[in-house]
């Protein structure tokens, strides 16, 4: 399809939403350019930076600049263990005030509203420190984030794969996954975390399964549920990023004359 509009989702997942960046990396190599993205969470982070001019190995740098855990980011008598405004300590001195609209590419956030259970997507006239921070509050471990009087939290809550939101706007579809349920057997499942956690992800996965379907081009890996959401090892960053990159290519070349007619951008 000539001159084709390109959908590019990115799901939530802590740091393996690395694989985002290295996915990025090959798709820079060939040429992919997209137009639309639909971000979560930690998706929302490497959208945004891409979305900004940040090469994916400047979003690798950037994920490894973070230390989440600091003790001087951690809150009392508050619903979280780190305060979600720290964010903007890493944030602001890229975007500044810059809004959502004034970013390079068409770039939709989504987030969880908790007083009214809603979604919400934010574009265009939002700002988009507001708009990652929304979309990345992890319930339990970051307090939520208000703008105004309403309460965000975690997009994934609600919509850790969000095509739906982009999916009648762009003429085909790419797709990253980074939280692939675990492959886990009964001497896996012996603590209460355990079993909270499988039963957090299974319910999680479900509710995304079905827009894997939207998807002209879906990259997901296993490799990648053995990490954590919160790595703070260089090397294993650089191995996720490597895994998002490695994926990419892999399932290119299964499909590359059909991906190169479909994706390609005909001058």
């Amino acid at each position: 399809m000539e001159n084709s509009k390109i959908g590019l989702v990115l799901s939530g997942g802590g740091t393996r939403g690395l694989a985002h960046a290295g996915v990025l990396k090959f798709l820079n190599e060939k040429n992919i350019e997209p137009d639309i993205l639909s971000c979560c969470s930690a998706g929302s982070i490497v959208g945004s930076l891409y979305a900004v001019g940040k090469s994916p190995e400047e979003i690798l740098d950037f994920f490894q600049s973070i230390y989440f855990f600091n003790w001087k980011h951690f809150t009392f008598n508050q619903p979280g263990f780190v305060s979600s405004t720290i964010f903007t300590m890493y944030l602001t001195p890229i975007f500044q005030d810059m809004t959502i609209g004034e970013l390079n590419k068409d770039v939709r956030i989504v987030a969880t509203e908790l007083i009214t259970g809603q979604q919400k997507v934010f574009e265009k006239h939002y700002k988009v420190v507001d708009a990652i921070i929304a979309s990345s509050c992890i319930p339990g471990i970051s307090t939520p984030y208000f703008i105004g009087k309403e309460m965000y939290s975690d997009g994934g809550v609600l919509n850790n794969f969000p095509a739906d939101i982009i999916n009648n706007e762009c003429d085909r579809m790419i797709g990253v996954y980074v939280t692939p349920p675990q492959d886990v057997e009964a001497q896996d499942l012996r603590t209460i975390k355990a079993v909270t956690t499988r039963a957090y992800e299974l319910a999680s996965h479900r509710t995304e399964i079905f827009k894997f379907a939207y998807c002209d081009w879906f990259i997901t890996s296993k490799k990648l549920s053995k990490y954590g959401i919160f790595e703070r090892k260089p090397q294993n960053m650089e191995e996720i990023f490597t895994i998002g990159y490695e994926e990419a290519k892999r399932t290119f070349l299964d499909n590359e004359e059909e991906f190169t007619a479909m994706f390609s951008k005909k001058e």
